[in-house]
């Protein structure tokens, strides 16, 4: 197929372009690079041996999205783009509300213009807020807790009433619990700009010295130890859900919607744990607080998934923390600028 991939330079977009240009898909990509880096791009065509299409563009400009779109036919968009920090969302909610739903529906506007009706959605288990029980399934109340799920849940309402009204329209929703990892080869992997906002790239940079030790946001949920519960999610099963669901939509499935996770939780503490085991070093740490908008426990039911998609998660929490380190000591300061 041919594909548009938006944000695919970044860390869940360009694990799943390798995924994709392995499966011999053709691929355009745009990405305005804010929390990306190029290298990325050229290290995904290295991992894979093959070539992809590059455009620089941001979304929230529809001149510039709308000529890729003049230029290409295209058989589906896979949508990552966006801006994705939970923290950074409560401070700057205006930002988040303008940058990623006026970027969805520019994209659906030139979608429609050009008669492209498929489409992939980078989603979250933000959608779902602070569940009542676990695991979660898909049909549990919507109920978000913060600006940036409630701009991943706003533009799910988007893609289903625009799904509604055209029947033509395919629309794969794809809600991620918590990715982490990195590709085996240890070229590419998460680069955050400035301090991580995520657990697990965090731990890495105080592991390879670039930050003195991490911060436990509270010990006192009610979990094993005290520390917030996820399911966390190697970053390449996650990109292996988005072939999954390629398939899916050339079946003209309607509207769908799938939870991408382990079905298993894991502490913060056990995680420091694992990743000290595989990067054979102490990972020092403070108890603080507990940060606005976080949870206790959240991991999903993935069933859904592996019944109508036939995809499950293969990677545990030994290969996340493997794959993550070796990309992390390959790549002290990330992707070069």
């Amino acid at each position: 197929m041919k594909i548009l991939v938006t944000g695919g330079a970044g860390y869940i977009g360009s694990h799943t372009l390798v995924e994709l240009l392995n499966a011999n898909h053709d691929l355009t990509v745009i990405d305005n690079l804010s929390n990306s880096k190029m290298e990325s791009i050229k290290r995904v065509e290295q991992i894979t041996g093959k070539s992809l299409i590059f455009r620089l563009v941001d979304l929230c400009d529809i001149n510039d999205l709308e000529d890729v779109f003049k230029k290409n036919r295209f058989d589906a968009v896979l949508h990552f783009a966006g801006l994705k920090a939970v923290g950074e969302s409560v401070k700057e909610p205006l930002r988040y509300y303008h940058n990623n739903i006026t970027g969805t529906i520019n994209l659906c506007r030139v979608m429609s213009k050009y008669n492209i009706r498929n489409i992939v959605f980078s989603s979250s288990a933000t959608v779902y807020g602070n569940p009542a029980s676990v695991p979660i399934t898909e049909d549990f109340p919507v109920n978000t807790v913060n600006p940036y799920g409630t701009t991943k849940l706003i533009i799910e309402i988007i893609l289903k009433d625009i799904q509604i009204a055209n029947p033509e329209w395919n629309v794969v929703i794809l809600r991620y619990f918590n990715p982490v990892g990195a590709h085996e080869s240890g070229l590419i992997g998460e680069d955050p700009n400035g301090i991580p906002n995520n657990l697990v790239p965090y731990i890495s940079q105080v592991a390879v010295g670039r930050l003195p030790y991490l911060n436990v946001f509270g010990n006192d949920y009610p979990t094993k130890d005290g520390t917030g519960v996820r399911d966390y999610i190697h970053v390449v099963d996650l990109a292996k859900g988005h072939l999954k669901a390629i398939d899916k939509i050339s079946s003209d499935p309607g509207y769908c919607v799938y939870n991408l996770g382990t079905g298993k939780g894991f502490s913060v503490l056990e995680m420091i744990k694992t990743y000290e085991k595989w990067a054979d070093r102490p990972i020092p740490y403070k108890i603080v607080g507990r940060r606005a908008g976080d949870i206790a426990e959240c991991y999903a039911d993935p069933l859904k998934a592996n019944r109508e998609l036939g995809w499950s998660a293969k990677l545990g929490i030994d290969e996340m923390c493997r794959d993550t380190w070796n990309w992390q000591k390959n790549n002290p300061d990330g992707f070069p600028s």
